[in-house]
């Protein structure tokens, strides 16, 4: 069994990371965030040239780990899109016998076809006015895509997470076309993947806020001195590290469980799901205050973080509803 990346998987996250560097600023989430889109192109299509949607592909010969990764570093850089909406909709497409929703699939893979996640009963989905197709339903209902247009309303609302913008959906008579029925094992899957890859962006986000907060206290001074030299704050950021860095494990093993059809990773998706949520709420809490004022600024930005990490929180259930799931699935 591997305990370290590969090389390839190295090079993924680099190449990831590298482009958001360039396309994705702390400048141009400012200008996004004040704005009124819901989707940024430019970021969209730098991303989506790397290849990124046909990972979870039956012949990618890549997994979930994998575009874990990919989910890791967004939610590092707190990037816009429908990301995980986009995967788990190929994923979803490929493994399906619908022609009709297979007709879509290209156009999924290279990402000129957008799509949104909207399974569960949560109304709001992420970049709803972009999209053109919908990845809904539950396990327990079954999966479907459905095509945006006549029957599909959409109304803006404020969002809680200002980097990747909702709007509250319904779709009432729409075109759609079934994937997966109910009870089938596909459908399950999908939306266990989901929970693995809310996860991973989840901890990226968490491990940037440490990384910031350090590099800061390293820099800002106080008293002629830096501040990180204060016992008091030097027990936070090593807390922050404790809290973050070995959650990391709960997010490779739950993507290697569901790559490998282990009896667990249904249960190891819901453990990652909760914790990391609680370990990204948890982190940007505490970046903020490691900051002091300048973190409660807009200017600065760790409110991105700190909004993100609440959204995914609530996203596809809550820590305490997939807590309560693991331990059902255990027998307990």
């Amino acid at each position: 069994m591997r305990f370290h990346l590969s090389e390839e998987q190295t090079a993924i996250q680099a190449a990831v990371r590298g482009t958001l560097a360039d396309c994705w600023p702390m400048d141009r989430l400012h200008t996004f965030a004040d704005g009124a889109d819901d989707f940024d192109p430019a970021s969209w299509n730098a991303l989506m040239a790397l290849g990124l949607g046909g990972i979870l592909l039956p012949d990618s010969g890549m997994g979930l780990l994998d575009a874990a990764l990919v989910s890791e570093v967004a939610g590092e850089a707190a990037a816009p899109g429908p990301l995980i909406g986009q995967l788990l909709t190929v994923a979803a497409v490929a493994r399906s016998g619908n022609a009709a929703a297979r007709a879509h699939l290209d156009a999924l893979v290279a990402a000129t076809t957008v799509a949104a996640l909207a399974l569960g009963n949560s109304p709001y989905v992420q970049s709803a006015r972009a999209a053109q197709v919908f990845l809904v339903g539950s396990r327990e209902t079954g999966l479907a895509l459905v095509e945006a247009g006549a029957g599909v309303t959409i109304e803006p609302v404020k969002p809680t997470d200002r980097s990747r913008p909702v709007s509250r959906v319904t779709f009432d008579g729409a075109v759609r076309h079934e994937l997966f029925a109910a009870g089938d094992p596909m459908a399950a899957q999908i939306c266990d993947a989901a929970l693995v890859l809310i996860a991973a962006d989840s901890l990226g986000g968490a491990l940037h806020c440490t990384d910031i907060s350090v590099a800061y206290a390293k820099e800002r001074e106080q008293f002629g001195q830096p501040i990180g030299q204060f016992q008091g704050l030097k027990h936070q950021l090593a807390q922050m590290a404790l809290d973050a860095e070995p959650a990391r494990a709960l997010v490779w093993y739950a993507a290697y469980a569901h790559d490998a059809a282990l009896d667990d990773a249904p249960r190891a998706a819901a453990m990652a799901k909760a914790h990391l949520c609680d370990v990204y709420v948890r982190s940007t809490r505490a970046a903020i205050a490691a900051h002091g004022g300048i973190g409660y600024t807009w200017e600065y930005g760790l409110n991105y973080w700190f909004r993100r990490a609440a959204f995914n929180r609530a996203w596809l259930g809550s820590p305490a509803e997939h807590r309560a799931r693991a331990a059902d699935l255990a027998g307990w």
